[in-house]
């Protein structure tokens, strides 16, 4: 099995991607929720740079990145589901719950630890949320999050395959939730119940801090219903709702170098806030 997923790993990765990323383009300029407080122009360019300079980091640093990984555990017997071996029918479905239950946690700790809300920060200082704001993470949160990942995939055990279609879903599902994007209001309320929806994580990049610190998961809904952090709509309601960061709303704060500077700005110890 490990053998047919890993060569093909980068060639289903970049064609979901495009894919994702084509439609969900296409579907906010067909019919976006709300309307854009910055031009595209403004955005895209810093949004699009940095995610190619994540992309070439982590591929240059960490070539064989989470799936190499599993492979490397997996022929060591490494990790819960290689010792217990339950059936493929059974360990990839758990394993993929399981890894969206630890990318969950982890989001909530960058909130909740000061010196990662510093580098996860970047990603809120956006001031309207699309497609390309699923790509605005910090280099130093990417290579951070990758090393929390081969933890948990090493402690798990999780098959080369699973890790594959975890990495798939979870990088499609990130362009989907933060689209600019409507949804019929029935659909929606239906599609939440099991899956984060483009309203429900809009939440959560409400400049307000309560509304910040809700609606924290990336693919299932269930973990925030269940650890108490799940808020259903914004107080001020979607169109009117403030996105961003008051400290970050400067034109100067959306450029490139100036978002990679944003986590050293101020006392690093200081308020998370």
């Amino acid at each position: 099995m490990t053998e047919t997923v890993l060569p093909y790993e980068p060639a289903v990765r970049i064609i979901c991607f495009v894919a994702v990323f084509a439609s969900m383009l296409l579907w906010e300029l067909l019919a976006p929720r709300r309307r854009l407080t910055l031009s595209r122009l403004a955005r895209w360019p810093s949004n699009l740079g940095i995610f190619a300079l994540n992309t070439a980091l982590v591929r240059i640093g960490l070539p064989t990145a989470a799936v190499g990984f599993a492979v490397f555990a997996a022929e060591r017997g490494w990790g819960l589901l290689n010792i217990v071996t339950p059936p493929a029918w059974l360990a990839l479905p758990l394993a993929v719950v399981l890894l969206d239950l630890a990318i969950y946690l982890q989001h909530l700790a960058f909130h909740a630890v000061p010196v990662c809300w510093r580098l996860h920060r970047m990603h809120h200082a956006d001031q309207d949320v699309d497609v390309t704001t699923a790509a605005r993470f910090h280099p130093i949160e990417i290579l951070l999050s990758m090393g929390l990942k081969f933890l948990v995939i090493v402690a798990l055990g999780a098959p080369a395959l699973a890790v594959l279609v975890f990495e798939v879903v979870l990088n499609g599902m990130a362009m989907f939730n933060h689209g600019n994007v409507r949804l019929p209001a029935r659909l929606e309320r239906a599609l939440r119940m099991l899956v984060v929806t483009p309203d429900m994580h809009r939440v959560h990049h409400s400049a307000a801090a309560p509304e910040t610190n809700s609606n924290f998961g990336f693919n299932l809904s269930v973990w925030d219903r269940l650890f108490g952090t799940y808020r259903a709509r914004p107080a001020a309601g979607h169109a009117d709702m403030t996105i961003g960061l008051e400290r970050f709303r400067a034109p100067r704060d959306q450029r490139l170098d100036r978002m990679l500077l944003q986590p050293f700005h101020g006392d690093v110890l200081g308020s998370w806030r």
